[in-house]
């Protein structure tokens, strides 16, 4: 048997503003942006260089008090998501001259170089450049 996790779901505020953020100052492909009813829509984003089989994300705008308060704190303050790139530095560079907050590093960890950033909402990330295979 094969599994993989194909998306996940993103709890955000507005789509728009989501889809900027993650568009402009992540520099994510926007999958697509589908309109369901008056009040919502489909909208995926994906890292940029990811293969098209590889996990997306599901910005789903929230729809209830609940929802709403889930807003950035869908781990309750922990790390939410993990992302690989070829290129810690590179990376982290951008992400300053976007504005994007970094709450840690980068740091030189046994796993690989890697930082903590915030997304618009203040869900944290780990971004991390794994040690080069020998």
């Amino acid at each position: 048997m094969r599994q993989q996790l194909f998306q996940l779901t993103l709890v955000v505020a507005d789509y728009d503003e989501a889809i900027a953020f993650y568009t402009q100052k992540l520099g994510f492909s926007l999958l697509e942006d589908t309109v369901l009813s008056p009040d919502k829509r489909w909208v995926r984003v994906q890292p940029p260089g990811a293969a098209p089989d590889s996990c997306s994300l599901l910005l789903a705008r929230a729809a209830s008090p609940e929802q709403q308060q889930a807003v950035g704190r869908q781990t309750g303050g922990r790390v939410f998501l993990f992302m690989h790139t070829d290129d810690l530095l590179r990376d982290y560079q951008r992400l300053l001259a976007q504005g994007v907050t970094i709450r840690r590093g980068p740091v030189e960890e046994a796993y690989g170089k890697v930082l903590v950033f915030e997304d618009l909402y203040g869900n944290l990330w780990d971004l991390i450049e794994p040690p080069a295979a020998h």
